[in-house]
């Protein structure tokens, strides 16, 4: 099928230790870059002592792809190029991944350091598992009670979801439907 993609299933969090240094990756599905950075913000929040927080995102295939990473300090090439490896090597796309290290007191150096953001990165992705999507679009809906079951069994029977429903006079639904989908009636 066309335009078909993987990413990460679920958000996770691993913890790994290399030499008295903690390593805790943390990644989950993005739909766009504000969503990235906003994801990677909160983790930046969460832990403010920590000696280092590096990340990648992958979003979009093709030529509308857009990657970014940040080694935060560490030596460049050491942190965001080897999680941005991970995300590329298992196929993942529409991803962002953080890795929070807290210094251990030991140096690493540059093969320790590119190792150990790697595996961190990698064990999350896993650990989140791997699921395929479909390009999608957001379109809204406003219908009569008595349309409700019919518009909902349409976007469902053609791998939509309803991502909000505001019930009033009349249903106001937003979906997120495949770029695929035939038209529906009325629209």
């Amino acid at each position: 099928m066309e335009n078909v993609y993987f990413t990460v299933a679920r958000e996770t969090a691993v913890e790994i230790k290399v030499e008295r240094s903690r390593f805790i990756a943390f990644a989950r599905e993005v739909k766009d870059e504000e969503e990235a950075r906003s994801f990677i913000s909160r983790i930046q929040e969460e832990h403010r002592q920590a000696t280092h927080i590096c990340f990648a995102y992958r979003i979009g295939q093709g030529k509308g792809e857009r990657v970014y990473y940040s080694d935060a300090g560490e030596p460049s090439g050491t942190a965001g190029r080897p999680i941005l490896g991970a995300i590329c090597s298992l196929g993942l796309t529409n991803v962002a991944v953080v890795v929070v290290r807290y210094f251990g007191g030991k140096k690493l150096g540059i093969r320790g350091l590119i190792e150990a953001y790697g595996t961190a990165a990698r064990r999350a992705l896993e650990e989140g598992g791997k699921v395929q999507r479909l390009p999608t679009r957001e379109v809204e809906f406003h219908c009569d009670y008595a349309e409700l079951n019919r518009l909902l069994h349409h976007i469902r029977s053609h791998g939509g979801e309803v991502l909000e429903a505001v019930y009033g006079e009349k249903v106001y639904l937003r979906a997120a439907l495949p770029l695929q989908a035939p038209p529906f009636p009325g629209t």
